[in-house]
């Protein structure tokens, strides 16, 4: 019989607080380590850490608690966005190496309208609008976030 979500995710939280984990793979055999071994799909791993807003960074997966009144994309984006460039009704965010994903889940999680979906690699998202106009307008408001400190 599995672990309880709350529990799955409770020890999730315990084994990031107290070491350094730099992948899911690596949190997936820790977590079959503890007292009560816990085993855990790739898909189900990925959506705690989701559910969690625990964040890959280059120190390791970290919790990301969000500033009161602040979305998570705001404070992700000003950590990792580095650059915003517009192709017709496409737009390529440029993050750090490894933090794509993260500012691309935080950024689907926001559900804006104006954006159709988004594809993250590495250091790259592609984000798909309906249209030019839209793609400009977003560009906008990404860029807001590419000058900005992460204590601002």
């Amino acid at each position: 019989m599995g672990a309880s979500k709350t529990y799955r995710q409770g020890q999730i939280r315990q084994i990031i607080r107290r070491q350094k984990i730099m992948s899911q793979e690596e949190l997936r055999l820790e977590l079959k380590k503890e007292e009560r071994p816990i085993e855990i799909s790739q898909e189900t791993l990925s959506r705690d850490l989701r559910e969690m807003r625990l964040a890959r960074t280059v120190k390791g997966y970290m919790e990301t608690p969000s500033p009161e009144g602040e979305p998570l994309f705001a404070k992700m984006a000003a950590l990792f966005l580095e650059t915003v460039r517009v192709a017709q009704n496409l737009l390529v965010l440029r993050t750090g190496p490894g933090h794509a994903n993260t500012v691309a889940v935080a950024l689907d999680n926001e559900n804006w309208d104006e954006i159709v979906g988004t594809v993250a690699g590495d250091d790259t998202i592609l984000v798909i609008t309906e249209d030019n106009a839209r793609a400009l307008e977003l560009q906008e408001r990404f860029m807001a976030h590419v000058t900005k400190s992460p204590d601002s």
